[in-house]
């Protein structure tokens, strides 16, 4: 691989064969044979966004090799606290006083308000807004276009459902949508 010149790690042969906007696609193997090269791993979506943890940690790797990217067009406070292994793509704001914990998604024009806390392995979707003093929780998905209110509290391996206005709390493994947001039902991490 050329120098500087970047690629993808998939487990899918077709993947491997094809390519991926003009970049190779690598086997896992490539991870130990570049072993100087940085990482950002941010799979996930609505239906995985629960095996993200799993999927990350099996990568096997050194803390040290994550990558931080953070977009040109991003405002990030010089007062925030962004871990590692995060991706901050175009238009995302985060403000003062907020946590940003490790293997964090945040997708374009999404805003983390003051003393806000987003926890480890969550995805937070495009043109989220997320209010001061919220608590997400660790391995949580909130869908594109939610906003959640000030001071509310989402439990661990919960979603929200894209579009969704959050105004009171939403507890672990719950599914939540709607404005104002319900809980739909439970993932087969908490109740059925």
């Amino acid at each position: 691989m050329p120098q500087g010149k970047g690629g993808f790690v998939d487990d899918t042969p077709e993947k491997q064969r094809d390519g991926a906007v003009g970049y190779p696609v690598f086997p896992r193997a490539a991870l130990e044979e570049r072993s100087a090269c940085r990482v950002l791993a941010v799979p996930g979506s609505p239906a995985s966004y629960t095996a993200r943890k799993r999927v990350i940690k099996g990568l096997e790797i050194d803390i040290g090799r994550y990558a931080l990217v953070i977009h040109p067009s991003a405002q990030i406070s010089s007062n925030a606290t962004i871990g590692y292994n995060v991706l901050a793509m175009a238009g995302v704001v985060v403000t003062s006083n907020a946590v940003i914990g490790n293997h964090v998604c945040l997708l374009p024009n999404a805003v983390v308000h003051h003393d806000s806390r987003i926890g480890d392995w969550s995805l937070i979707g495009t043109n989220v807004a997320i209010a001061g003093g919220v608590d997400v929780g660790e391995n949580c998905f909130i869908g594109s276009g939610s906003s959640i209110r000030n001071g509310v509290r989402i439990g661990d391996r919960a979603m929200i459902g894209l579009g969704s206005t959050v105004i009171r709390d939403v507890p672990a493994n719950a599914v939540a949508a709607g404005n104002p947001a319900r809980i739909l039902r439970y993932t087969k991490h908490g109740r059925v």
